[in-house]
């Protein structure tokens, strides 16, 4: 019996580079093709978080009857963080320190900013576009700042327990369009919390509500 023998092939290095290259070429055009996806969910990510931190710090001061303070790229901490306080009942007419509640972070790619080309009528017409966090309006106030509460009413306030209205914009500022950018309105009197989306109408940049 004559044993024929049979050698067996293995794959050249050129062969290999080119099943690399061919897989490095297929995967940067499906990154190219994903980028916009991914960054409007980063996007989506930070708005939803910053309505949830607004809307369940509202829910906590009225079933807790409690004072509780929201505030935004507090000082300490990194930007795009949400810092939540307590405030506990008073003891002999003074107010202990506030206490942290928990804090909220969104993507680092995503900023509370505003953009050149922002409608200089903001939501619910607190300011004018040109802040990126900007409550504080209310009697004798001006906007510019960055910290709410909410009373066991459920109403917005200021540390001094005046009415506090206010809007906050988030962006993406390496974006060439503003349209994907988003803002969230607080109303005073009844702590309303609102979500609004850039649109184009007639040409012209318009906040649409959520």
């Amino acid at each position: 019996m004559i044993m024929t023998s049979r050698k067996t092939r293995g794959v050249s290095l050129l062969e290999l580079l080119i099943t690399v290259a061919i897989g490095f070429t297929f995967a940067s055009i499906t990154f190219i093709a994903m980028k916009p996806l991914f960054n409007q969910s980063h996007l989506d990510s930070a708005y939803n978080t910053t309505l949830m931190a607004f809307r369940n710090t509202r829910h906590l001061a009225i079933t807790q009857s409690h004072l509780y303070y929201v505030t935004v790229n507090p000082a300490g901490y990194p930007a795009g963080t949400i810092e939540v306080q307590y405030q506990p009942p008073s003891a002999a007419g003074i107010l202990p320190p506030l206490q942290l509640v928990t804090t909220y972070t969104i993507p680092s790619d995503i900023s509370y900013a505003v953009q050149t080309g922002f409608p200089a009528s903001a939501p619910d017409n607190f300011g004018a576009g040109t802040a990126p966090i900007d409550f504080g309006y209310g009697p004798g106030q001006a906007g510019g700042a960055n910290t709410i509460a909410f009373g066991p009413d459920g109403g917005a306030y200021d540390a001094n327990g005046n009415y506090n209205s206010g809007v906050l914009y988030m962006t993406r500022p390496s974006d060439p369009t503003i349209y994907s950018s988003r803002a969230i309105s607080v109303f005073a009197a009844t702590g309303r919390v609102r979500g609004w989306r850039l649109y184009k109408q007639a040409g012209a940049p318009i906040w649409v509500q959520q």
